[in-house]
């Protein structure tokens, strides 16, 4: 499986942006897990997410909410215009 490139922006499969801050590790099953912030305003004021790197990665199905059109929960982003890493 591939690995999470934390300092990098993904892309989920609805369309919203997230920035990976780092990878942090379970402290019983040691699996790898992503600490990721939103890069989008929310209402309720959450900012700060942690997921298992193999469900951030997982093979997602045909959904009608899937806008991007991805074939995986997230996707590297290569082609955005502005640098993330700075904030």
């Amino acid at each position: 499986m591939e690995e999470v490139k934390i300092g990098q922006v993904y892309r989920h499969f609805k369309g919203n942006y997230y920035f990976v801050e780092n990878i942090a590790y379970h402290s019983e099953t040691k699996e790898r897990m992503v600490i990721y912030k939103n890069l989008y305003p929310r209402d309720d004021g959450r900012s700060l997410w942690v997921r298992p790197e193999r469900m951030f990665l997982e093979d997602i199905p045909e959904r009608p909410d899937n806008i991007t059109g991805q074939k995986t929960r997230f996707s590297l982003v290569t082609d955005l215009q502005q640098d993330y890493t700075k904030n």
